[in-house]
């Protein structure tokens, strides 16, 4: 026998009221609906609950023995979920920060000190997400909020906020003949085979293959890379160059591999984003932060650096 906590909140309801209607009005339920339900429930325990005549409504033997039961359940089930609310509300207390890319020394620290004195009881939990998701996590629910390169694929669905803007530059083998320019002209690589994000990456990739740039040519793959340590072997073996933010320039600028500033390309953006129907305390309270922080350092993030 299946039994459902409602029926028997409804039965104890009627047990009380001794009225159907009273005790619909309690429920917020139709006084009809009520006695289908009550009637269900009798069937499933094979007995009468109630005896019905037209003044007055009894409790039967049966109703009499389920009565106590039922209230012992019904309580139990109210305190049951006044605890499962209570554990939903301490998950929302953790606000998880989505991050593949650090926004610039100083700016990570001046946000969770204004986010913490806003919302104390917080507790702000980074987590590191790979290339091979571009939104850091919101796509899929398991950030709240996250550090991101624009643009974003569904761009539709997130708000976001600049923090960083910083030019594109190309990494080379140290043996290429653009090493030797101060300044590469990005129509001197339309050419040359170009390492790619993974296409889970889509939009992503497209930007830093510079694809809106390349008056339609499509691009020549040389290899695709997911993190940092890849494009660094990957450009030092010369499977192709790589055009990156100026701030990652040093984590793969080293033996074997040159990067040069490159003209004729847009400049990268990095931003706090977030899902735009997420109104959450939380989520607004560390969008706030974050701008409060960006504001006393002069609007900027300053340059960001890939987490290795």
């Amino acid at each position: 026998m299946d039994v459902h906590g409602r029926d028997l909140r409804y039965f104890a309801a009627v047990a009380e009221q001794l009225n159907f209607t009273r005790a619909a009005e309690s429920l917020f339920v139709s006084q009809p609906a009520l006695s289908k339900q009550i009637r269900a429930l009798e069937r499933q325990l094979g007995a009468p609950l109630f005896e019905r005549d037209g003044r007055a409504v009894r409790l039967t033997p049966v109703g009499e023995a389920l009565l106590p039961h039922a209230r012992q359940m019904v309580a139990a089930w109210t305190a049951a979920h006044t605890d499962v609310e209570a554990a939903k509300a301490g998950q929302r207390a953790t606000l998880t920060i989505g991050i593949s890319t650090s926004p610039g020394r100083g700016l990570l620290p001046a946000v969770r000190a204004r986010f913490a004195a806003a919302h104390p009881a917080a507790k702000p939990v980074l987590r590191q997400i790979g290339w091979l998701d571009p939104t850091a996590g919101l796509a899929d629910g398991s950030t709240d909020v996250a550090f991101v390169w624009l643009p974003l694929a569904g761009a539709d669905r997130y708000e976001w906020t600049v923090v960083a803007r910083e030019p594109r530059v190309v990494a080379l083998p140290e043996s290429h003949p653009l090493t030797r320019r101060d300044v590469v002209e990005f129509a001197e690589l339309l050419d040359e085979p170009f390492l790619a994000l993974p296409e889970s990456a889509r939009t992503l990739r497209d930007y830093f293959l510079a694809v809106d740039e390349r008056g339609g040519r499509p691009p020549i793959i040389g290899g695709e890379i997911s993190s940092t340590e890849e494009t660094y072997e990957a450009v030092r073996g010369g499977d192709g160059v790589a055009l990156l933010a100026a701030g990652n320039a040093p984590l793969v600028a080293h033996e074997g591999v040159v990067v040069r500033p490159v003209r004729g390309v847009s400049p990268s953006e990095l931003a706090l984003a977030w899902r735009r129907d997420d109104i959450r305390p939380l989520v607004r309270g560390y969008v706030q932060a974050c701008r409060s922080a960006l504001a006393a350092t002069g609007g900027s993030g300053g340059s960001a650096s890939e987490i290795k």
